[in-house]
């Protein structure tokens, strides 16, 4: 979790100080398109890694999908604490069983 946080930490950093040889000041001077064109690349990229049953390109895949994120989640303002947070309720409501509506199917 610290190396999460310690790239939480580089990318809100390179968000206030732009650096012109980063690639995130890039990606935050480029704009939000850009950015979501990025986690869409990078979401698509995870997918192919997994159906290749290739770990070691699924585990770099992620974690570009996971800095991609960040990037995003920087842009837009939501905090990695704010993910935290709702990561945690969600955790106290597991093994809670939902309750599925039964739908009436036509015959």
């Amino acid at each position: 979790m610290d190396r999460l946080k310690t790239m939480w930490d580089i990318v809100l950093e390179r968000k206030d100080h732009h650096d012109e040889k980063s690639y995130t000041g890039y990606l935050f001077e480029s704009g939000l398109d850009k950015i979501l064109k990025k986690v869409a690349e990078e979401t698509g990229e995870t997918i192919i890694a997994a159906k290749n049953d290739d770990n070691s390109a699924l585990c770099g895949e992620v974690c570009d999908l996971i800095y991609h994120l960040f990037v995003m989640m920087a842009q837009k303002g939501l905090s990695l604490e704010e993910v935290l947070e709702e990561t945690q309720t969600r955790n106290e409501k597991m093994g809670n069983l939902k309750q599925f509506k039964q739908v009436d199917r036509l015959s």
